[in-house]
């Protein structure tokens, strides 16, 4: 992103005079906009434009609203949509909420409005990116098995060690009943993803599963947020707006980074936790729903109440149903898992061939601590494969961060420094894969550098750096 610029907004409307007007509003506020009135051409950019938001029409020729969002959620999840909607289709602006919109503006629109959600949705992506990413297995493990309950289905998130088996176990348990659960555990652990397990596998599954960052947004939006609020509630509320309690009605809520909720509103999630009951902001009427409560943090409640930070009594409501999910480096057994998983994702992203990994690579990757946990373990792999010039990945491959530290002393006594020692390694290896290549090609230089993942020049030159010139 370019400095000083709030970020990046891309607009899809048919009506070049609404991108326009938009345009202006954004850029006055400091945000790059692009804008396209061919719906089709936009979605063939979404995937080559580094962007913060969408921001959608929902009825055009060619591909609509619902269309982008779909592909938007199952190609960048974590890019939010925001979808633009006449005041007559407002109905069709809240389904698109249940599956998964950011929020909706409605025609015609009051510039305080646009800039409040912008502000709102370019904060929430900015913040995703520093979080995991869902992880999704290519191949579905093994159903949980437990003898008193059935069985979980656990098909998106990556493990075989004994922590993860115990919170398949506990999916499994919990996941039909209605009790409050809390998921806490270091960013990058994937409290997301358990959430979203636990909702597929109770009745509620055909039913919204909202989710919310409580991080995300100012303390002073956060109660319109959770329950809505009604025309004319403050300046720049044009039309009434459900909250994300209305829209989760008999399914789930998840409310992410929970700590972070202001005292105030504390106590108003607690009343609705008591009594499944609200108003929204500005309203009289009391709405009534059903709904499951998922919360997460990376904080530690029980510390956050002795610090006085955080409700005791809303603590003892969240806490029913308490899940840890371990660091990375508590579960080492599961790094090759994930680093296949990603060899697989980025071979197809990058276009690579890289089809092996050295075992003291492996071993590299496994001893270290991964303070970032598997969103630091993934932008490794993606850096270690981009570079990787051949198929395997080797010692010389890895971010310098990561790379092994030498024996104090070593170099004193005169053996070879660690870098010379990876080179000597590296190009042992790159000479026996090269021979190998050749050997099974007949010596054909153009099939041999497609077996290895190179171009033909790349191939000839490390043919003369090696010494293998061939006559």
């Amino acid at each position: 992103m370019v400095q000083g610029v709030q970020g990046r907004v891309l607009v899809i409307d048919d009506e070049k005079n609404i991108t326009f007007v938009i345009q202006a509003i954004l850029d006055r506020a400091g945000y790059e906009t692009l804008i396209f009135n061919d719906s089709a051409e936009a979605m063939d950019s979404i995937g080559t434009d580094d962007v913060d938001l969408i921001i959608t029409d929902l009825y055009m020729p060619g591909p609509g609203g619902m269309e982008i969002l779909e592909f938007c959620q199952n190609n960048y999840p974590q890019l939010p949509v925001v979808i633009i909607t006449a005041y007559g289709t407002v109905e069709s602006a809240v389904n698109a909420l249940k599956r998964g919109a950011f929020d909706f503006i409605t025609k015609p629109f009051e510039q305080s409005e646009l800039l409040t959600i912008v502000k709102k949705a370019v904060a929430t992506h900015q913040q995703r990116q520093k979080e995991p990413i869902t992880l999704v297995s290519s191949q579905r493990p093994a159903p949980v098995s437990n003898s008193a309950q059935p069985a979980a289905e656990i098909s998106s998130i990556i493990g075989n060690s004994s922590q993860m088996q115990e919170i398949f176990k506990v999916i499994s348990k919990i996941a039909s009943s209605p009790s409050t659960v809390l998921v806490w555990g270091e960013s990058g652990t994937g409290k997301e993803l358990v959430a979203f397990e636990i909702h597929r596998n109770s009745n509620r599954a055909n039913k919204p599963f909202i989710k919310i960052n409580c991080a995300a947004i100012p303390a002073t939006l956060i109660e319109s947020e959770l329950f809505g609020f009604e025309r004319g509630a403050f300046t720049g509320a044009v039309a009434s707006k459900p909250g994300r309690f209305e829209l989760a009605h008999e399914g789930t809520l998840f409310l992410d980074e929970v700590a972070e909720m202001p005292p105030e509103m504390q106590v108003k999630l607690l009343r609705v936790l008591q009594e499944q009951e609200f108003e929204r902001v500005g309203g009289v009427n009391t709405i009534q729903v059903d709904v499951r409560i998922i919360t997460a943090s990376n904080k530690d409640l029980e510390a956050e109440v002795k610090a006085g930070r955080f409700r005791e009594d809303l603590f003892y409501r969240l806490n029913v149903v308490p899940i840890h999910l371990p660091a990375l480096r508590e579960r080492k057994e599961d790094i090759e898992l994930l680093v296949k998983y990603f060899l697989t994702q980025f071979n197809e992203k990058l276009r690579k061939s890289v089809t092996a990994i050295m075992p003291e690579t492996l071993n590299a990757l496994k001893n270290h601590p991964w303070p970032g946990n598997i969103r630091q373990l993934e932008n490794a792999l993606e850096r270690m494969i981009l570079m990787c010039e051949g198929s395997v990945l080797t010692l010389a491959d890895l971010p310098e961060e990561i790379q092994p530290v030498a024996m104090p002393g070593a170099e004193e006594e005169g053996s070879e420094g660690f870098k010379a020692i990876v080179r000597r390694q590296t190009q042992n290896l790159e000479r026996e894969l090269i021979e190998k290549a050749l050997e099974e090609t007949g010596g054909n230089v153009t099939r041999a550098a497609e077996k290895l993942g190179l171009s033909r020049k790349g191939l000839q030159l490390k043919i003369k750096e090696l010494g293998l010139i061939r006559r």
